[in-house]
Order: C-alpha cells, then sequence, then structure tokens
C-alpha cells in the first residue's frame, strides 16, 4: 500500500517521516528545557543523559541523520551549560564533553546500524533469493549498486556492464519505463509487475518484477524470467482461433465459457438448442439447463479438475430447447487460458436419442417385472389348494383308503408341488429386490442365536455335521428376517452340494479396528470354477447349469437374491472355493449400518 506523501515547502516528505521529524524536534527542545531547568536550580539528578533519548531515536531511524540531531542536541547542550557554567572552567570542560559525547555515540550508533542493514540487504536479497534474478538500486537516481550474476545474464550482459547502468534505462519502451516510474512512486514495495526488459541485443524480454526498499535510499529488486510462458501465452492466442475454424464444422457443441458466460458457440450447439450463436453469447449456460438440473450442473462447473488431469468427469445434463423440449446432453469439460485470463471448454454430445432408448428399456423391465409379478401370482394361487389336499391325504391315507404305492406317489407329488411353490416365491422375490421397492427393517439382534435358528428349523443338524464357532457378544443391526433368509440359502447350498459325509463349518471372523462382520459358511463339495465365481450371483446362473440343474433341483436364483439383500445392508458376499474340495461363503456387513434409520 503507497504511503500517503505530504508536500513540505518544495520537498515531498512521507507522512511517517514527518511524524518522527516533530517526534525528535519535541524531544530535543523538552530535553533542553529541562537541562535549563536543572541548571539554573542545580537539580542533579538530571543530566546530559536525557539528550540521549532523541539522539538514539534519530541514529535508530535515520543513521545518518541522526549525527545531526546530536550535533544540534550537543550545541544546544553546550549553551545551556555555559550560560549557567560560566565562568567556571571545570563546569565549561565538562560541559564541553559531555556534548562531544553525544556525537561520538551517535556516530557509532549510525555506523552499526548502517553496518548491520546492509549486511541484512546483501545476504537476505542475493543468498536467500539467489535463484532469482536480483538488483540493488539507489531510490533517488536509480542507479544500480550491485546485482547477482543472474540478473544480468537473463538480458546478456555482464556485472560490470550492468553495474554501471541506471535500472529505469533497462526497459524496453518508454511506455513500460513510464509503467515502472509510476509505480514505484506511489509504493515501496510491489509484487508480480510484469513488464518487458531489454536485452544487450535490443530484443524484448518479458520479467516479473517484485521490489521493497531496504531503507531510506536503497531498493532491492527481484526479477523472474517469464520470456517462455508469455511467448507460449502468445502462441495460444493465436491457436484458439485455429481452434475455433476447427470447432465450426465439429459434429459436438462446443462453447467457451469465461467468468461465467458463454463467448463463443460453435454450429452445432445451435442444432442442439435451437437457439443462434448471438441469442447464446454473453448468457450463462445454466441459463439453458432443466431446472431439476441446475444444482447438478452448478455443482459439475464448480469441482476443480484434477491436478493431473485438467479435464472433468462427464456428465449426463438435460436442456430446455428455444421450443421448449428436453434433449439430453454428456458434458465434458477442461480448463484452458482464453487472452491470457482462465477459461472453460465445454462439449456436448447430444445423447437424447440414447436417453430414449435407456428410459424404453427401464420401461420394458418395468412391465417385464409386473408381468412376471403377476404371472407367478396367477401361478401360486392354484398350488395353495393342491398343497392343501396332498397334505390332508398323506396325513390320512387309512381313512381315505389310500394304499402304500398310491402314498408314494402322491408324496412325490407333494414335493414337486412345493419345489414349484418355492421356485414362484423366489421369482416374487427377486422382482421385488430389482424393482427397488422393498423396505428393510432394521433391529439389533445376536448372530450366534439367528444363526442356531436356521440351522433347527430347515433341520441341518440331522443332514450334516455342522460346526458354530460365532462369539455370544457379536451383535447385528440389519434386517433380522431378510440376513435370515441369507443364511438359510448359504446353508442349504452348502448342504445340498457337500459330498458325504458332509462337514459344515459357520465361524465368525472380525477385529476390534474392523468396519465390517465377516461370517463365513465352508462345505466340503464339489468346489466352483474360479472362472465363473462373478457369475454365479447372476439370477438363473449355476456353475455348471445343465448338470447341477438336474441333480440338486437347483434354478439359480438364491445367491442372486441372498446378493441383493446383502448389497441393500451395504455389504457384500464373497466367495473362495476348490474345484473337489469345497466352497467358503463370506457375508461381510457393516459394523454401522449406513442404511440404518
Amino acid at each position: 500500500m503507497a504511503e500517503k506523501m505530504i508536500r513540505v515547502l518544495q520537498n515531498m516528505m512521507a507522512k511517517t517521516d514527518i511524524v518522527r521529524l516533530c517526534v525528535i524536534s519535541s524531544l530535543t527542545i523538552c530535553c533542553t528545557l529541562i537541562t535549563a531547568v536543572s541548571f539554573s536550580r542545580s537539580i542533579n539528578f538530571l543530566s546530559y543523559q536525557l539528550f540521549f533519548i532523541p539522539i538514539l531515536y534519530a541514529a535508530y531511524f535515520y543513521p545518518k541523520r541522526g549525527l545531526l540531531v546530536a550535533l544540534i542536541c550537543g550545541v544546544a547542550y553546550q549553551t545551556v551549560g555555559y550560560y549557567y557554567c560560566y565562568p567556571s572552567y571545570t563546569a565549561l570542560i565538562a560541559v564541553t564533553s559531555e556534548a562531544i559525547l553525544f556525537v561520538l555515540i551517535a556516530s557509532l550508533i549510525a555506523y552499526f546500524i548502517e553496518k548491520i542493514r546492509t549486511g541484512e540487504a546483501r545476504y537476505r536479497s542475493v543468498f536467500e533469493h539467489s535463484q532469482l534474478g536480483i538488483a540493488l538500486f539507489n531510490r533517488t537516481d536509480f542507479a544500480i549498486r550491485q546485482t547477482n550474476t543472474r540478473f544480468p545474464s537473463m538480458l546478456d550482459y555482464t556485472n560490470e556492464e550492468i553495474n554501471g547502468m541506471t535500472f529505469s534505462s533497462l526497459f524496453l519502451t518508454s511506455m513500460e519505463k513510464e509503467r515502472f516510474l509510476e509505480r514505484i512512486s506511489k509504493t515501496e514495495a510491489t509484487e508480480n509487475f510484469e513488464v518487458r526488459l531489454g536485452t544487450k541485443s535490443g530484443e524484448g524480454c518479458w520479467v516479473n518484477l517484485s521490489w521493497n526498499t531496504i531503507d531510506e535510499t536503497t531498493i532491492s529488486c527481484t526479477a523472474v524470467n517469464i520470456n517462455g510462458r508469455k511467448i507460449a501465452e502468445k502462441l495460444n492466442n493465436d491457436n484458439m482461433m485455429k481452434y475455433r475454424q476447427l470447432t465450426e464444422n465439429s459434429p459436438n457443441g462446443i462453447l467457451l465459457i469465461q467468468g461465467g458466460y458463454i463467448r463463443f458457440s460453435n454450429p452445432s450447439f445451435t442444432l442442439f438448442s435451437g437457439y443462434s450463436k448471438h441469442e447464446v453469447t454473453g448468457k450463462t449456460l445454466e441459463n439453458f439447463v432443466y431446472p431439476h438440473d441446475r444444482e447438478v450442473f452448478c455443482n459439475f462447473i464448480k469441482n476443480e479438475p484434477d491436478n493431473n488431469n485438467k479435464n472433468h468427469e462427464e456428465m449426463e445434463i438435460r436442456f430446455v430447447t428455444k421450443t421448449g423440449g428436453i434433449r439430453s446432453g454428456a458434458l465434458s469439460a477442461n480448463s484452458i487460458t482464453h487472452l491470457e485470463k482462465p477459461a472453460m471448454m465445454i462439449n456436448i454430445i447430444d445423447i437424447s436419442e440414447k436417453q430414449r432408448l435407456s428410459d424404453k428399456i427401464l420401461e420394458d423391465n418395468e412391465r417385464r417385472r409386473g408381468i412376471i409379478i403377476t404371472v407367478a401370482h396367477e401361478l401360486r394361487t392354484p398350488l395353495q389348494p393342491i398343497l392343501g389336499y396332498l397334505n390332508l391325504l398323506i396325513s390320512d391315507p387309512e381313512g381315505f383308503g389310500i394304499v402304500e404305492e398310491t402314498k408314494k406317489i402322491l408324496e412325490r407329488c407333494l414335493t414337486s408341488v412345493d419345489r414349484e411353490r418355492q421356485i414362484i416365491n423366489q421369482m416374487l422375490d427377486l422382482s421385488v429386490l430389482e424393482s427397488g421397492k422393498l423396505k428393510l427393517s432394521y433391529s439389533t439382534f445376536p448372530l450366534e442365536s439367528l444363526v442356531k435358528s436356521v440351522l433347527d428349523t430347515s433341520g441341518y443338524y440331522s443332514k450334516a455335521d455342522v460346526t458354530v464357532d460365532i462369539p455370544d457378544s457379536v451383535q447385528l443391526t440389519a434386517d433380522k428376517d431378510r440376513i435370515y433368509s441369507v443364511i438359510e440359502s448359504l446353508l442349504s447350498n452348502a448342504v445340498n452340494y457337500s459330498k458325504p459325509p458332509r462337514n459344515i463349518k459357520i465361524f465368525y471372523c472380525s477385529e476390534a479396528d474392523d468396519t465390517q462382520h465377516h461370517l463365513s459358511i465352508q462345505d466340503n463339495g464339489i468346489g466352483i470354477e474360479k472362472s465363473v465365481f462373478s457369475s454365479i450371483f447372476e439370477p438363473f446362473q449355476l456353475a455348471d447349469a445343465a448338470k447341477l440343474s438336474r441333480r440338486y433341483d437347483r434354478i439359480g436364483l438364491s445367491l442372486s437374491i441372498a446378493k441383493k439383500v446383502i448389497l441393500m445392508h451395504s455389504g457384500d458376499i464373497t466367495v473362495e472355493s476348490t474345484v473337489n474340495a469345497g466352497s467358503t461363503f463370506t457375508i461381510h456387513l457393516p459394523k454401522e449400518m449406513q442404511n440404518a434409520p
């Protein structure tokens, strides 16, 4: 910030200098008056030492002028002392000695302060900033006093040649010299002053100057060579014109946005939006964005690109055309420099047709799920009385006159009908899960008791040798019924796919600092090929569909349903398997459920 200057007589003085001058004058006058009183009243404790106050003050801020203040104080002290001590020659000699002491002390102070400030300027400017061009020059006539080797080398001068010049003579043009003189007259410190200095051969070299005042006569100036950057910017501006010509024939909409406003649009954007080039220039792109997408668009524009990649990630945004229609566009943006200022180039790819196809696919999927649910309900309805009658007949074969052979046929029919019912129920569950309409009902419950409940209810203890290793303290926060069905599905697979003697291990593993529960179910079954790990969780997918569906009566829905339920809990199911050795399915559930209310 420039210091205020005040005209005093014919000279311009800084406001700070005027204040300091007033302080020094006031102190000198006060000391003189106090000394006169002490001499006239013979007050011994008021002595010549009072004059050191203005002398020290002046010598600190103005080392050379401090000598003048010391001389004035000495004359004033000697005049007063002579007036009151005459004709005592002893007293007169003492007064003269004390006045001389003023000048000696001021000289010592001025000498050391000058040495300290000169040393600080030299070492701070030359050594601490040795990678920059440094020049020390006179504040009044701009004569260069000292430079480091980097400053003259960037202008192709030697140290001897540059030290015999003035700093103001280095500017390439008179206009740039006037800019410098105007700036330095207004402020003692400046940063990032871009200007051209003339090289020895007369060519221009762009530099970034920063200077500050070291003392009342010396200015330290640093210079950074930015000639390469300026040349690149000029080439960039030239290339911008060429790029603009290329964008005229681009099939994608292209916009140049600077300061939040559209500065350029190509013909493809006109076809996309229906607005002419003049109708969009000077407007914000947000004005053309569909209202429901404006918040997303604003976040897209505000997000800074990655440091290693100046491109923004692609974003799909809907736009309102001039006729009021809605069109979808895939936006990508990258930061550029236009006319030496930051700008943004936005590329818009018309994906309206793609969006319509996606909407059509979603609509068809919804219709397909609706058909599946309707058909499943229609199939399940007649199964209920069939199951009822079959159970009734089998429960009392003698009462209905059923012989043993007929009973066995009815039991096989009951098994088939029950399997059909389970398949229909699984299809309904899968349709509901895919529709996203299923709501989870969270509660906190012990994991061990839930697992044992599944084992007891489904009778797995009688079908296999089952071991359970779950700490009593483990509590889950989840939808209990859904987790029950997941564990039941995994246990059913483990038992059905295992080879006699069936060995099933259920164990829990999670460290205290782990954010997830890990429940594993291990079998000694047929195993799964690694190549099909990713597909076994897809609907109607089996590790070996042709063989397994016949041998184990499986259709490949249980794992798909289990996976979707766990994903809804923000968890996952993973599998490890070795062919003919067995498989281990692990349920991973977060300890703090993200979707819990």
